[in-house]
């Protein structure tokens, strides 16, 4: 059985073990956490899955008044350290912007994660938050991928930002990339909401690495079911290429199997055999 929360709306999900608890959609539950449970909403109900999943933190059930209420409590405090935080780096002059903000209520410490174009001597911010808000505050500056994380937003799909809802780790993205999938190398086509590469173009890259080491490339003469011609594009999503035939120049699109060489090699030599047999 697993099940999945979100500590904010429509963020990014966290997966666990319902143990002997049954929440619906939209409960408030109790996660496991360093500081201690933190209360979030289900937004998967518990299902059984093929996978053998372990390892995954155990629900500690509903939220009760009293969670639900320091939970609020907690919000008004990260917002009020927004607030105030907005306020000192203007009055500091400092070129820096606030990204997001934490809070443990057992400690009493605010960390506040901000982005800067560079580093930034922030050590008379801290100690005027730390005397405006009465606790102990933490500054820690983070880069572009981890700000569009935090902040959320729609990519260039329509979909909500991988970022900031299913991935967990940054993978290296390279220009190489865009281009063995013949998208234009132009900064405005090929990047996320973060001003750098899209982490999808990862996504697919394996698939056309595996197309193009077995497709005939671009110039190659072959010989189709419609007939002969020469390959002048691919398809990777369909799988074809697409061929221009000798015949009156016109193009068509052929799977990718029956225009390459091992393909037609096997056909010749056991589908003669099987024909021969029938």
């Amino acid at each position: 059985m697993i099940m999945a929360v979100s500590f904010t709306r429509y963020g990014r999900l966290y997966y666990l073990d319902p143990g002997g608890h049954s929440p619906k959609v939209g409960d408030k539950v109790l996660v496991p956490t360093d500081s201690g449970p933190e209360v979030a909403e289900c937004v998967w109900a518990p299902q059984y899955v093929s996978e053998d999943v372990g390892g995954l933190p155990v629900c500690q059930g509903l939220a009760a008044d009293e969670h639900l209420t320091r939970d609020e409590s907690n919000r008004r405090r990260r917002a009020e350290a927004r607030s105030v935080s907005k306020r000192l780096i203007k009055r500091h002059d400092l070129p820096m912007k606030v990204v997001g903000v934490d809070y443990l209520d057992a400690d009493n410490v605010f960390t506040v994660y901000f982005s800067a174009p560079h580093r930034v001597d922030f050590r008379a911010l801290v100690r005027d938050l730390a005397r405006n808000l009465r606790a102990r505050v933490e500054l820690r500056q983070i880069g572009p991928r981890d700000e569009a994380r935090l902040q959320g937003g729609i990519g260039p799909c329509g979909r909500d930002l991988c970022c900031a809802t299913f991935l967990k780790d940054f993978e290296p993205v390279s220009v190489r990339m865009a281009k063995d999938q013949d998208l234009p190398v132009n900064p405005l086509r090929i990047a996320g909401a973060c001003g750098r590469l899209m982490c999808c173009l990862k996504y697919e890259h394996p698939l056309y690495q595996e197309f193009r080491a077995s497709a005939p490339r671009t110039g190659t003469a072959v010989d189709t079911p419609e007939g002969s011609g020469t390959v002048v594009g691919h398809n990777v999503p369909g799988d074809s290429v697409i061929v221009r035939l000798n015949d009156g120049g016109r193009r068509c699109a052929c799977p990718s199997a029956s225009v390459c060489s091992p393909r037609k090699q096997h056909d010749e030599m056991y589908g003669k055999a099987g024909g021969a047999e029938a």
